[in-house]
C-alpha cells in the first residue's frame, strides 16, 4: 500500500531529524497531508504505530489534511480539489501518481487541463517534538 511506504518516509525522516537533533526518544510527530495525495489517513496512521522504532515507543502521531487548490494557468481560476467528481478509478490513479490529475481534472469555468497545484500536495513534516 501507499501509505505504508509514505511512512516508512516519515519514520526514516522524522529519525534522521531525531539523531541530527540528538534527542534521545521522540514523543510527537505532525504530520500534514495534501488533499491530493488522497491519503487514507488511518492506514497511515496504523502503518506508523506499527513502524516506529524502539525511540518512538511513547510517540504520539497527528496527522492533518492540507486543502488542495488548484489555479488555471488558462483563465486564472482558482479551485478546490475537493470538488471534483472522480469515480474510483480515476482517484486511484491519482492517489498513486498525483502527477496525472492533469489528465482528469479539468477547469470547472473554462474547461482546460492546464493548471498549476498551488497548495495542498505531497507529505511533509509539520512538528517534531522529543526528549534529550
Amino acid at each position: 500500500m501507499h501509505e505504508w511506504a509514505l511512512a516508512e518516509a516519515v519514520i526514516k525522516a522524522t529519525s534522521e531529524i531525531a539523531e541530527k537533533e540528538k534527542l534521545a526518544e521522540v514523543t510527537e510527530v505532525n504530520v500534514k497531508i495534501g488533499e491530493l495525495q488522497q491519503i487514507e489517513r488511518e492506514i497511515l496512521h496504523f502503518a506508523l504505530q506499527q513502524l516506529k522504532p524502539a525511540n518512538f515507543k511513547n510517540a504520539k502521531f497527528r496527522i492533518t489534511r492540507a486543502k488542495t487548490m488548484l489555479k488555471c494557468r488558462n483563465c486564472g481560476n482558482t479551485w478546490t480539489f475537493k470538488k471534483q467528481k472522480l469515480d474510483n478509478a480515476t482517484a486511484e490513479a491519482i492517489h498513486f501518481v498525483p502527477e496525472v490529475a492533469h489528465t482528469y481534472v479539468k477547469c470547472p469555468r473554462c474547461g482546460s487541463p492546464d493548471f498549476e497545484i498551488a497548495a495542498g500536495r505531497g507529505i511533509w513534516l509539520q512538528k517534531i517534538k522529543g526528549t534529550r
